[in-house]
């Protein structure tokens, strides 16, 4: 991974405060640059004085303190450029065109303007080397170069002391430019990384807590509903068995059926859990990818959704055993039973399961509706109850508060419609609709 833009500028933070310079080695560097063409032009002083006819020693400070602005060339690159231009008729600071046009070129600034102070640089130049080369010729009067001699050499001399510098300079920049482009890039892309990370870790913490409700809700239906019939015939054989002792053994048998019963469902259950668990096994060492857990999440649902799961028909052995614990239960079917997907008969039985458990919870001795609709294109099924019977023994079974929330989430899972509530009549209604899955593609 490479190095965000925060990380590079902690990285720098102990190379700024030079003024403009934003590490130490640039500082070293235009040091160094602004003292040789100080030097430079401090000795060119001395020749520009005696053509001139000022003093040496002025001369001399003219050129070190003009090729010392080589200092401010990352600042003020025009700068440079136009002390350079005003310098060129003493044919001082070579250098410093050099480096100053360059710097200009390499710079942000303008390409209009890059080009208008290299054309002056140019132009100027060509006009000093003419001068000077005409003057040359004609002091030496055994050397006659045709007309074509001079403005060849003063086009020459002025396009290799300007041409090579702007040209590298823009080479340079462009450069820059895109490696700066380039790092932007790869920062954009580290974020997007690092936010598309975080999306697939809440997307696999939101796929795993799905998968516990899930498994929780199943482990809720199961349980719930066999303890809860185990409980009421334990107290009925309680109550019984001082009585009539036949049916306090018939109370006994149904209780260790229903027990084993209990245990199958759970040790299906478990194996759901297993699958689960060796899917996502080989992440354990390292964070869970996101396609693990949607895989144990699928196979979870498709194992808990299989042929083995309850079914529809199977209502009248549920309510059969709601009877058999001193529930008064009347069961009425209309239409014709057909097949439905796994997930809808299986939701639907759980509904009609919850309900009838909720009642030998809060309503012991109550009687109770049942009733199942095949419709066109849904099923629908209601449990309805009525007050409960003072006189019945409440078997002081716990609520956890969850079967109403279960029994919701099922159903709307399924694009379904769940509704819960009082009875006038002081009992209690759940009703559930869901749609048979035939317009699903």
């Amino acid at each position: 991974m490479t190095a965000t833009g925060a990380d590079r500028e902690a990285a720098g933070s102990t190379t700024r405060g030079y003024w403009w310079w934003e590490r130490r080695r640039s500082v070293a560097l235009d040091v160094g640059l602004a003292l040789v063409s100080a030097l430079e032009c401090g000795l060119e002083g001395v020749e520009f004085a005696r053509n001139t006819g000022i003093p040496v020693p002025v001369g001399v400070v003219f050129g070190l303190l003009a090729g010392s602005v080589l200092l401010v060339r990352r600042r003020w690159p025009i700068v440079v450029v136009l002390v350079t231009i005003a310098m060129t008729p003493a044919e001082m600071g070579f250098l410093m065109a050099l480096v100053g046009l360059y710097t200009l070129a390499a710079s942000e600034v303008p390409r209009r303007i890059t080009v208008v102070l290299a054309g002056m640089a140019l132009v100027g130049t060509f006009i000093v080397t003419w001068v000077r080369l005409r003057q040359s010729v004609a002091e030496q009067a055994d050397f006659g170069p045709g007309d074509w001699y001079v403005p060849l050499m003063s086009a020459f001399m002025a396009v290799g002391l300007t041409a090579p510098s702007v040209l590298f300079g823009l080479y340079i920049g462009a450069r820059r430019r895109l490696m700066e482009s380039l790092r932007e890039r790869a920062d954009s892309l580290e974020r997007e990384l690092s936010l598309l990370a975080d999306r697939a870790e809440e997307r696999a913490e939101w796929a795993r807590t799905e998968e516990r409700t899930r498994i929780a809700r199943e482990m809720h239906d199961v349980v719930a509903h066999r303890v809860s019939l185990m409980v009421v015939h334990a107290a009925a054989l309680q109550a019984v068995a001082p009585k009539d002792p036949a049916k306090a053994v018939r109370n006994a048998a149904l209780v260790g059926d229903m027990g084993r019963q209990a245990l199958t469902e759970l040790r299906e259950m478990l194996g759901v859990l297993r699958t689960g668990d060796a899917l996502t096994a080989p992440a354990a060492a390292g964070a869970v990818p996101l396609a693990s857990v949607r895989q144990a999440a699928v196979a979870a649902a498709a194992t808990a959704a299989s042929e083995d799961g309850p079914r529809l028909h199977e209502l009248e052995a549920l309510v059969a055993q709601s009877r058999q614990a001193g529930m008064v239960v009347e069961l009425s079917v209309d239409g014709e039973l057909r097949p439905y997907p796994p997930e809808v008969e299986q939701t639907a039985f759980r509904v009609v399961q919850e309900a009838l458990t909720n009642v030998h919870k809060h309503a012991a001795g109550a009687k109770t509706w049942v009733r199942l609709a095949h419709r066109e294109a849904e099923v629908a099924m209601q449990v309805e109850n009525g007050p409960s019977d003072a006189a019945a023994a409440d078997a002081g079974l716990p609520s956890g508060g969850n079967g109403l929330v279960g029994m919701r989430e099922r159903v709307l899972g399924l694009g379904g419609v769940f509704v819960s509530g009082p009875t006038d009549a002081g009992g209690f209604r759940v009703s559930a609709v869901l749609p048979d899955g035939s317009g699903d593609a």
